[in-house]
């Protein structure tokens, strides 16, 4: 995967599919920041991947993102690759969905990826090269009951990484996004037994995806490999979603 040496943020990365993440570059040889808004699974974190730079951060404070990439950049000599996986539900049927919950998701799903992916394309140019990678969900695509705001937030994203590409392509930075189905996370976990089997009798592959799936799909994006893919949405959902 050619990933050695290479300098990595990591929004988002203390949960099923961020774990993943780490792990997935850790054993391609990057030198990881990882973040997220709980300290005591950030240490968790550290404490397993030990060579990983661990960072608490809240991606709603939009004015301390310009510093935060400064920063993150300088603590690991540099910037390559940008995966944005960090996101929030805040879920209710849309005559019950408060202002500010919409503004709330919007905010640190859509927002903060815009101003993470911008702040990061400044220093991508200074190196003329860069990856990013924008996780979205299946919901960005197909709606979901009760998460209209979280449906907005992840298919905004897809369009927003769109525009991206078309105006780096040339400065040699390709944006792409990974959209996950339904993963086995501490989330699904939750869900009973009935609806899980009702959710999975609807995935074609009769199965929940992992989150080594979707960190597998973000290396090969992160990578050399992928270098002519840019602006793309490619699908981890075991065919539950065809585009």
């Amino acid at each position: 995967m050619n990933l050695k040496n290479k300098k990595v943020i990591i929004t988002g990365a203390t949960g099923g599919i961020g774990n993943s993440l780490v792990k997935k570059f850790t054993d391609n040889g990057s030198i990881i920041l990882a973040t997220g808004t709980k300290e005591e699974k950030l240490n968790n974190l550290k404490n397993k991947f030990s060579n990983i730079h661990i960072e608490k951060f809240n991606l709603d404070e939009h004015k301390n993102i310009e510093s935060f990439i400064e920063a993150a950049s300088n603590k690991l000599g540099g910037l390559d690759i940008l995966v944005n996986n960090a996101g929030i539900t805040l879920d209710n049927i849309s005559i019950r969905l408060t202002e500010e919950n919409w503004k709330k998701v919007l905010d640190v799903n859509l927002t903060a990826t815009f101003m993470m992916c911008k702040f990061a394309i400044k220093k991508m140019l200074k190196n003329k090269s860069g990856k990013i990678i924008n996780i979205t969900s299946i919901v960005g695509h197909t709606g979901n009951l009760g998460q209209a705001n979280y449906s907005a937030s992840k298919a905004g994203i897809v369009a927003f990484s769109k525009s991206l590409a078309i105006e780096y392509a040339k400065k040699n930075i390709n944006i792409n996004c990974v959209s996950p189905g339904f993963i086995k996370t501490e989330m699904t976990d939750k869900i009973n037994d009935e609806f899980k089997k009702i959710l999975i009798s609807k995935i074609p592959s009769g199965d929940l995806g992992t989150g080594e799936d979707v960190s597998n799909c973000v290396a090969f994006l992160a990578s050399d490999m992928a270098n002519y893919i840019n602006g793309e949405t490619i699908h981890v959902n075991g065919g539950m979603y065809m585009a």
